[in-house]
């Protein structure tokens, strides 16, 4: 069981998205750099920092659903506009970038 951030690795990523077989090289840079950028968005958006994040289990799931997104959409931007509710719920209560 996956209680921290940085416990999360590739293949995590691989099996919440359901990926059946070996990754290719590009399929795992890919999940690479989405698990990177889902990250470093849930930093830039609260405020926190790596050992924070690290001390909340609940940022596990918004991860996970990060990179589901990104994955589907085949970008490497989280949509602001059409944001997950269990996302923003989540990254709001810990939310200390509020202007």
């Amino acid at each position: 069981m996956i209680t921290k951030v940085s416990e999360i690795k590739v293949n995590d990523i691989s099996s919440y998205l359901r990926l059946a077989g070996e990754l290719s090289k590009e399929e795992q840079a890919f999940l690479e750099t989405i698990l990177k950028v889902a990250i470093e968005y849930i930093k830039n958006y609260t405020g926190v920092d790596d050992e924070e994040l690290d001390k909340h289990s609940d940022f596990v799931i918004v991860v996970f659903i990060l990179c589901q997104d990104m994955y589907d959409n085949r970008c490497l931007y989280v949509d602001k506009t059409n944001i997950n509710f269990v996302v923003s719920t989540i990254l709001e209560r810990y939310s200390r970038n509020l202007l």
